[in-house]
């Protein structure tokens, strides 16, 4: 983990355990992810990671007009920060259709994408879409190798799905959607050869289906990992999200991405119940328990150790018994998104100050669709 100093003034006056970001931080990796990127123009940023109108409106306050997200709530959040585009990037089924149109007729200044591999399913979308007087942009969702959703990369299916895709009245198939967070692969060498493999039986198929006269200008592709060599490619959408605020799992593994963890948790040491043991605040009901083994580290204490993890203790153990009952650590998650949800908010800090506090706005499935 990149050496910071977590602890700011006004944090004595905060009840833990709490997630604070540091809105510093958040600056300066959003500046360095354009910097990768060339400029805002092709930012298509996730927003699962945060949930936070606020951190919305820092990315649009350099330019990003494009944001993906998962849920109908991250999408009207979105729209709400008057988003140009929107794109759900998840399977659009059961009542979510109708509630994918009820944005669109009542968040007229953005535009919302959707995303999909099924065609039963984008038919019903687009007969709903056509019952409402509209007529959605479409993205052919790819299995890139996760195996959880998407049309298979084979040149022969994927023609066949989008010649189809493109008659469904009601929606106007633009291009690919592609993540591929299977490309996890900790050597960047490796992990740039893995992505270009992809991209070039992408391409290849997506000239193929443009020979058969349906042109599909719009990539969709990547996400944290793979965002600087997707880059490369002039003509994709980058779509990163975590990278804005990182967490410990990504910094630790991909040693080529320089972006410092923005949030840490607020703990407090509750006892000490035995020879070289401290125990903090810090349940498995307060950060992220999805990751096996390390779910988090101490920031300044490599040398804690974790002992046991229950609802809301987290035991170490370390030589001399650690810091004092009472004392504040900070733990950086492991997996940040599934930590942030655990949270109504998170408090935020610049300049080494308690400045605000941000609700996670899109925190629950609704928000008013």
């Amino acid at each position: 983990m990149q050496n910071f100093d977590y602890h700011f003034e006004g944090e004595g006056e905060i009840p833990s355990p709490a997630l604070v970001y540091h809105e510093d931080l958040i600056g300066e990796n959003i500046e360095k992810a354009l910097a990768i990127a060339g400029g805002p123009e092709r930012m298509w940023p996730h927003v699962k990671t945060h949930k936070n109108a606020a951190v919305i409106r820092m990315l649009q306050a350099r330019g990003i007009r494009r944001f993906k997200c998962a849920t109908i709530a991250e999408a009207e959040m979105c729209a709400m920060c008057g988003a140009e585009h929107v794109l759900v990037s998840y399977p659009l089924v059961g009542p979510a259709i109708g509630r994918f149109v009820a944005l669109n007729l009542r968040y007229g200044g953005s535009t919302f994408w959707a995303a999909g591999d099924d065609l039963e399913q984008l038919s019903l979308l687009g007969a709903a879409a056509s019952a409402a007087g509209l007529t959605i942009p479409l993205l052919a969702d790819l299995n890139c190798g996760m195996n959880r959703t998407g049309v298979q990369l084979e040149e022969a299916a994927l023609k066949e799905f989008c010649l189809a895709a493109a008659r469904i009245s009601g929606l106007k198939l633009e291009g690919f959607h592609c993540y591929d967070g299977n490309l996890g692969i900790k050597d960047p060498g490796e992990r740039e050869a893995a992505v270009a493999a992809a991209a070039k039986k992408l391409l290849a198929a997506r000239a193929a289906i443009e020979a058969a006269g349906r042109k599909l200008p719009v990539l969709v592709m990547g996400g944290t990992p793979t965002f600087p060599f997707h880059a490369r490619n002039r003509d994709a959408f980058l779509s990163p999200g975590t990278l804005f605020i990182q967490d410990h799992g990504y910094d630790a593994k991909y040693r080529d991405l320089d972006f410092t963890p923005a949030a840490a948790l607020l703990t407090r040491v509750i006892s000490h119940p035995a020879k070289d043991l401290f125990t903090l605040d810090l349940g498995y009901k307060a950060i992220s328990a999805d990751q096996e083994g390390e779910r988090g580290i101490i920031a300044g204490l490599p040398e804690a150790a974790p002992e046991s993890h229950s609802e809301e203790h987290w035991v170490f153990r370390m030589r001399g018994g650690g810091p004092a009952v009472g004392s504040i650590l900070y733990v950086i998650p492991t997996h940040i998104c599934s930590t942030t949800v655990l949270y109504p908010g998170v408090y935020v800090v610049r300049g080494g100050r308690l400045v605000n506090y941000w609700e996670t706005s899109a925190r629950d499935r609704k928000i008013s669709v």
